[in-house]
């Protein structure tokens, strides 16, 4: 029996869109335990890969192989293309083109900035669950240069790129494919430890019966820990936390919102 108030739904196979998130652990067991109890998971397995899933959907997949954060799967219609492309603008082919079991095709590179994602080419019949308790939320690039992952992304996936904020004092851009809002760019800024690089955060819903509250005092049961105590955003309730294993993920309640506070004119001196 699921502990999930809610089911997910399918996500939208857009090009460019979410389409998968894994993190690769050596210690299966204990990556079990720490997420069925966090979020209710259960597990069905794929020719020894383990699929989580809630209320029979896939959200995610806990490869074995040495430990590594959670990685994010956007939609490619081909995969070598798109790592061939990938070099061409700047980055790096962390792991070639390849094929799966289950028939489908991906590639890992890194952005000019450093961040590392996936890409990967699915069947129609592609089924990745978002949008209910402990699956998929959202993912966001943070990043120390935002003008060169929007360049970079703009023409690798062809995102409509949005600016949120003045580009200063909030640098948060907004990628959208066909009117639909798919990821987040963030400038990284003083909020950021120094010297921490560019990486791409995984959110994962947290239900409004269950909280960002419960969930992380959850966190802190099952051995892990909270890096940034709950707050609220014009997005919803958030809290960041690292697993059992040190491995960092977000966790949002998008019911909990508050209303933006408008931000301040910033002075223009070349400004007559």
């Amino acid at each position: 029996m699921s502990i999930a108030p809610n089911t997910p739904k399918l996500a939208p196979l857009l090009s460019g869109s979410p389409c998968w998130v894994e993190r690769s652990v050596d210690d299966l067991k204990g990556a079990i335990e720490f997420y069925t109890g966090l979020f209710g998971w259960h597990y069905a397995d794929d020719a020894g890969y383990t699929v989580a899933m809630v209320d029979g959907i896939p959200v995610a997949g806990l490869p074995q192989g040495d430990p590594e954060a959670w990685r994010l799967y956007l939609v490619t219609p081909h995969a070598r293309a798109t790592a061939e492309k990938a070099f061409h603008l700047g980055g790096s082919v962390l792991r070639n083109p390849e094929d799966a079991a289950d028939h489908t095709q991906s590639t890992v590179i890194a952005d000019p900035t450093g961040a590392v994602v996936g890409f990967r080419h699915v069947p129609p019949e592609w089924r990745f669950g978002m949008g209910g308790h402990g699956s998929y939320a959202w993912a966001e690039l943070n990043t120390r240069d935002g003008a060169a992952a929007d360049e970079f992304f703009g023409e690798l996936c062809h995102y409509d790129i949005t600016q949120i904020g003045d580009g200063h004092r909030l640098d948060y851009a907004s990628w959208s494919v066909e009117g639909t809002e798919v990821i987040g760019r963030q400038k990284m800024g003083r909020e950021f430890p120094y010297g921490e690089r560019s990486h791409w955060m995984v959110y994962f819903n947290a239900a409004p019966e269950i909280g960002i509250d419960s969930v992380a005092y959850r966190v802190l049961e099952l051995g892990g820990r909270v890096t940034v105590e709950p707050y609220d955003t014009p997005f919803g309730r958030i809290t960041v936390v690292e697993d059992h294993a040190g491995m960092a993920f977000s966790v949002i309640d998008p019911s909990r919102v508050i209303e933006a506070e408008p931000l301040a004119a910033v002075d223009d001196p070349f400004d007559d």
